[in-house]
């Protein structure tokens, strides 16, 4: 293909050497002459372990040139990559500078371009940065309709420095944000050799994993120093730690627990982060992530609470009531917690939760159930039907199929459903359904 690449930085130089070295002719754009005149001599303008001689072999074979004007780029490639760069801006936003500039000469180039040319966005850009921002500049200063005349598309990247052509080479994915076929076809073309899936998804998805990506990056980075950090005050072995921990790949080094939700409770998780905390000040150790996390998980149950006295209903149903679907545990439920908060601001309950039976709840369990919700007999419900037709807003806390088809069946338009499970028949119910925050 004939493929230009705006920005000659890290991304852009590592995918003109590797798409060149591929067989495509690549034009390379940038503003920098000194940039240039290193390609053009074939030497490479970024430190990357096998640039030097992939630089020199791609430069040698012809199929690399370098040019400061935008607009023959355009009319001279098919593909149009834009790796340039959006560096944090003082106030900490994003300096999108470099990149609006770029969109309204790319609208010129198109301007006079006869057959349809993809533009794909490389940069990391904040969520509808493509549609929202870039899109308008471009059809203005073209004349012309995305989706018709050329296609604007967006793919992250995932090139880690010092490994960046092994990284290329060998992707964990690539994923292609579009909302036309032709644009993933052609980067299917480009890209759809290498050994990894191929994954069209939205354009605003692929935006925002970028981001979830690398703050998922740092978040792991944290965790493991923070551990680091509390081990070394407690003469424990970290690395000895932190490899345990990675031996488990059914629940830590998974798929386990990503999945948007309500917020957690048990017998576990809220205790166990707590003594951490704990432990962590009386060896004056800061852990500022970890001492995090429960703040984090009450905003998320305090978002709930909001959604469901932001409705105006007054009688409200809960179908669940322990903490996790399948068991009679409502110690730390954040379910029980919301339901003592609505009774507190005079919201009337009515709960079934087939597995929560007073009868059977023994020692501490029984104990914190008493303590939060003392009425909760006069609450429960042997009926799943008679909760749900007896109730203007229905929480759902359980995810189960017996619910799922209770509320298919019964559930009546005038009606709200606040899903915390995230209910795979949605579209099967009558009632109004929202999710927690989806």
């Amino acid at each position: 293909m004939r493929i230009s690449i705006f920005g000659l930085g890290y991304v852009g130089a590592v995918s003109l050497a590797c798409l060149s070295r591929d067989g495509h002719d690549v034009i390379g754009v940038d503003i920098d002459r000194d940039k240039l005149e290193l390609l053009r001599a074939g030497k490479t303008p970024v430190v990357e372990e096998g640039m030097v001689e992939l630089m020199q072999q791609v430069a040698a074979s012809g199929r690399v040139s370098v040019t400061t004007d935008a607009e023959q780029a355009v009319r001279d490639s098919d593909i149009s990559l834009v790796c340039v760069g959006t560096p944090s801006a003082a106030n900490g936003s994003q300096d999108q500078g470099a990149i609006l500039r770029l969109a309204e000469a790319m609208g010129r180039a198109l301007a006079s371009k006869t057959e349809p040319h993809v533009v794909v966005f490389r940069s990391t850009v904040v969520p509808g940065t493509v549609e929202d921002v870039l899109r308008p500049i471009v059809e203005r200063a073209s004349g012309k309709k995305d989706g018709v005349d050329f296609h604007l598309c967006f793919q992250p990247e995932f090139l880690r420095e010092g490994s960046s052509i092994r990284d290329y080479d060998k992707p964990p994915f690539t994923i292609v944000g579009a909302n036309h076929e032709h644009p993933v076809e052609r980067l299917r073309a480009l890209f759809g050799h290498l050994p990894c899936k191929f994954i069209p998804t939205s354009v605003r998805s692929a935006e925002m994993m970028k981001y979830s990506c690398n703050n998922f990056h740092a978040l792991k980075i944290t965790f493991a120093n923070e551990t680091a950090r509390l081990c070394a005050a407690l003469g424990v072995d970290a690395f000895e730690v932190m490899d345990l921990v990675c031996q488990d790949t059914q629940l830590n080094i998974s798929r386990a627990y990503l999945k948007p939700g309500f917020a957690f409770g048990g017998s576990c998780l809220p205790k166990d982060l707590r003594a951490t905390s704990y432990l962590a000040k009386t060896r004056d150790v800061e852990l500022p992530m970890l001492s995090a996390i429960l703040a984090s998980n009450q905003e998320h149950l305090a978002l709930a609470l909001n959604k469901v006295l932001a409705s105006g209903h007054r009688r409200v149903g809960f179908l669940g009531l322990s903490f996790k679907t399948g068991t009679d545990d409502l110690r730390e439920s954040p379910l029980v917690t919301l339901a003592e908060q609505l009774i507190g601001k005079g919201v009337q309950l009515s709960i079934y939760d087939p597995e929560v039976q007073l009868a059977h709840l023994l020692g501490s369990n029984r104990r914190y159930i008493e303590q939060h919700l003392p009425h909760i007999g006069q609450l429960l419900q042997p009926d799943l039907q008679t909760v749900i037709r007896g109730s203007e807003l229905l929480v759902v806390g359980l995810s189960t199929a017996e619910v799922a088809e209770a509320l298919a069946r019964h559930a009546q338009p005038e009606q709200t459903v606040l899903d915390l499970v995230g209910l795979a028949n949605r579209a099967a119910i009558a009632a109004k359904v929202e999710g927690l925050c989806w």
